[in-house]
């Protein structure tokens, strides 16, 4: 009896990601088409688990009031204000923590943690959310079916559902109405050229305030890895196990 539910249950789920997947492939959501995504360039090499790419975010050096970051994001990607802060979709945002015992307030860009084990991944049913062997997490435009439930997973709310029209498309950054997004960190950079950093470190090193260090944090000698060597460094919600690749100091 306890095989036949099993094999039911079986048929169920394949049933469901069939429908999903025909889904995808006339329309994904809200009439987005293949057509649509402009074509990302593809990586020059083989993506290992040599590297494991990530960021280090001082709070003490992110400017109160600055959100060069976010600007940087945004221009990166084409991402533009709607006028509706409920739904616009936001890659990055500043936020402000306190700590209720002494009162001590900071701020600090957030942005998808690039988890090792990313809840988002683990509930996409079309398998449109997903993580690269270099601890990348992405989402597959042609794959997602807008169905939200990785917004829901995930405990950072780093995650943006495209709700309007898209204009200004980057051929570097596909989006797509009716899909879901979040930060990628730049990854087109990375995939064309192993020296560049994302945007909005750039933009952050630009203004002068070198909040964000980028790198590999599988290789000692990257910038990324010395400064957590040097300083205590700690996850967003290390008590849910995730092992970021996104670190911050200082908060």
């Amino acid at each position: 009896m306890g095989g036949a539910r099993k094999s039911l249950a079986e048929q169920s789920r394949r049933h469901f990601l069939a429908k999903a997947g025909a889904a995808a492939a006339v329309g994904l959501a809200a009439g987005v088409r293949f057509m649509d995504f402009p074509k990302a360039r593809a990586a020059t090499g083989a993506v290992t688990d040599n590297q494991r790419w990530g960021m280090l975010i001082d709070a003490n050096k992110c400017a109160d009031g600055c959100t060069a970051c976010v600007q940087a994001c945004n221009d990166e990607h084409g991402i533009q204000s709607h006028g509706n802060a409920s739904t616009d979709a936001q890659w990055i945002r500043k936020v402000r923590l306190r700590d209720k015992a002494g009162g001590r307030e900071s701020t600090l860009p957030l942005m998808c943690q690039h988890c090792e084990e990313p809840p988002c991944v683990d509930v996409c049913p079309t398998g449109a959310s997903f993580r690269r062997a270099d601890g990348i997490v992405l989402v597959d435009k042609h794959s997602c079916i807008g169905c939200r439930y990785c917004m829901l997973a995930c405990p950072y709310k780093a995650r943006s559902f495209v709700h309007e029209n898209l204009s200004d498309q980057k051929p570097w950054s596909p989006r797509g109405k009716g899909t879901v997004e979040s930060c990628n960190l730049c990854v087109h950079r990375l995939d064309e050229n192993r020296g560049r950093i994302p945007a909005c470190a750039e933009r952050c090193e630009r203004e002068g305030h070198r909040a964000i260090v980028f790198g590999d944090l599988n290789d000692p000698a990257s910038p990324v890895a010395k400064a957590m060597r040097e300083q205590q460094s700690e996850e967003l919600r290390a008590d849910f196990g995730l092992n970021t690749g996104i670190r911050y100091q200082n908060i």
